[in-house]
């Protein structure tokens, strides 16, 4: 459970949040009730979000339930180090698509005494660790791992289950070709896609993981 920090302005440096998982797990809708809560309590916030990310709104950060909040584009993680200027909290959403140079970024900032919420995939659609977001979620002081519903048991899902037969790490998408699955269902579903002659070589989900 998270427990939102309190602003000591005695304490120079900030901290890092990070909400993950799969995909349809409501990352999004957490980091905009978080910021949307902090600009209620009038605090400086800017919110950055990966320029290719133009599902929903070129500008706007935008959950499936279509909750919006403004953001600002940037096509590289330095870029925000010089657009986050005398803020109180920075954002950042879909974070496995910045380049690894977002972990700095972020550091830099908490250790300016900003408080940083990122939300990122936490997974690949292959079942690896997803870019930036491992060592994001290893150098935070706070880690948010929230769930989907998988479509197949309804369990909790945690694997985000490519349907489309695309090979490419980066593809955005949505319910038409992307679901969430629970561990048993993720790998029966490779499984299925396997005998049906698919040439993804996708990953097994590691075995040896502990939950």
């Amino acid at each position: 459970m998270f427990l939102e920090n309190t602003v000591n302005h005695t304490e120079q440096f900030g901290w890092i949040e990070v909400i993950c998982g799969s995909m349809f797990s409501g990352k999004t809708e957490e980091l905009i009730r978080r910021l949307k809560r902090a600009q209620f309590a009038k605090q400086s916030v800017e919110i950055f979000k990966p320029s290719l990310d133009t599902r929903y709104d070129d500008d706007e950060v935008v959950s499936h339930n279509d909750n919006r909040i403004r953001s600002t584009p940037v096509p590289v993680s330095s870029n925000i180090l010089l657009l986050a200027n005398d803020v109180d909290v920075v954002g950042i959403d879909e974070a496995q698509f910045f380049d690894d140079e977002i972990v700095a970024v972020c550091n830099d900032l908490a250790n300016r005494g900003v408080r940083v919420i990122v939300a990122g995939l936490d997974m690949d659609f292959k079942g690896n660790p997803f870019g930036p977001m491992p060592a994001l979620m290893a150098t935070a002081e706070y880690v948010t791992k929230v769930h989907a519903v998988c479509t197949h048991t309804g369990n909790l899902a945690n694997y985000s289950f490519r349907k489309a037969q695309n090979d490419k790490i980066v593809m955005l998408g949505e319910m038409e070709e992307y679901e969430p699955l629970s561990r048993a269902a993720y790998y029966k579903a490779l499984q299925k896609q396997k005998a049906d002659g698919f040439s993804s070589e996708h990953a097994k989900p590691n075995e040896n993981k502990t939950e």
